[in-house]
């Protein structure tokens, strides 16, 4: 049924959700957001993001990270990004890794990245959004966001006012088939954005001995829990210390095992749209 004007109620929803969208920079083209969340924190989202933007450079794509984790962000210490505070007549620009993924993050900003930013949930979703308006990206082609735990003020904030074309939903074995993590799936299907699937990470690890596979926190349930949503399993990263070493020094890109296979293959579907 339409009003006065001949509008119908659905051209009202649609006005009401696209004003909620932020413009990027003029000098700034991203192809695809990708949002990287969790039910809860320590799961390893950092990781999944980091990862997927070395992975698609690695292919040849120009990859970002918005670090949308304002108050404890690890982004800039796994690519051994340290202060950066340059600018120019287009904007704040983002600092580029040793292989070319664009970075922004609040602790690149902050005169010690030690220091607690003590703000409240408006004022960081505030934050947020300038990173996206306000930042020169330039040309990118996957730009991942990661995202804090949960499903509060910026989560709301990137899925509301980012076109965000698709999530990666991030677990670990013990808490896999929780609500937590149905939470986050939840809150992606109300705000109709597509899950792209999930990755489990600390899935295993590599007996030091004999070199099999140790479920240490359990027989894997994600085959079930991913076929009840009818969503895709993009990878498993094992727990390895090897990892956690090269992301303390700095150098996730140095990382040659490809644990996303099934997250590129979708990705790179993605371009073709």
């Amino acid at each position: 049924m339409a009003n006065g004007h001949g509008k119908k109620p659905e051209d009202f929803k649609k006005q009401m959700e696209d004003n909620f969208k932020v413009a990027p920079g003029e000098h700034t083209h991203v192809k695809k957001v990708i949002g990287i969340v969790s039910g809860k924190g320590g799961v390893g989202k950092s990781l999944v993001t980091g990862l997927s933007a070395v992975y698609m450079a690695k292919d040849g794509y120009k990859t970002a990270i918005l670090d949308a984790d304002i108050t404890g962000p690890s982004i800039p210490k796994m690519f051994g990004i340290g202060q950066a505070k340059n600018a120019d007549e287009t904007g704040l620009l983002p600092a580029e890794s040793e292989k070319g993924t664009k970075v922004m993050s609040l602790n690149m900003l902050m005169d010690n990245e030690t220091d607690p930013v003590i703000w409240r949930g408006p004022v960081i979703a505030g934050i947020v959004k300038q990173f996206w308006s306000d930042v020169n990206w330039g040309d990118v082609d996957f730009m991942f966001v990661d995202m804090p735990p949960g499903t509060g003020d910026v989560p709301l904030t990137v899925f509301q006012s980012l076109p965000v074309d698709g999530i990666i939903v991030v677990a670990t074995p013990q808490e896999l088939v929780g609500m937590i993590v149905e939470k986050a799936i939840n809150m992606a299907e109300m705000m109709k954005i597509p899950v792209l699937g999930i990755v489990e990470n600390m899935s295993y690890m590599n007996c030091p001995h004999c070199g099999k596979p140790i479920n240490i926190f359990g027989e894997s349930k994600i085959e079930g829990y991913a076929a009840s949503k009818g969503i895709n399993i993009l990878g498993r990263i094992p727990l390895d210390p090897a990892i956690s070493q090269l992301c303390d020094n700095g150098k996730i890109e140095d990382i040659n095992d490809d644990y996303l296979d099934s997250l590129k293959y979708i990705l790179k579907g993605m371009t073709e749209q």
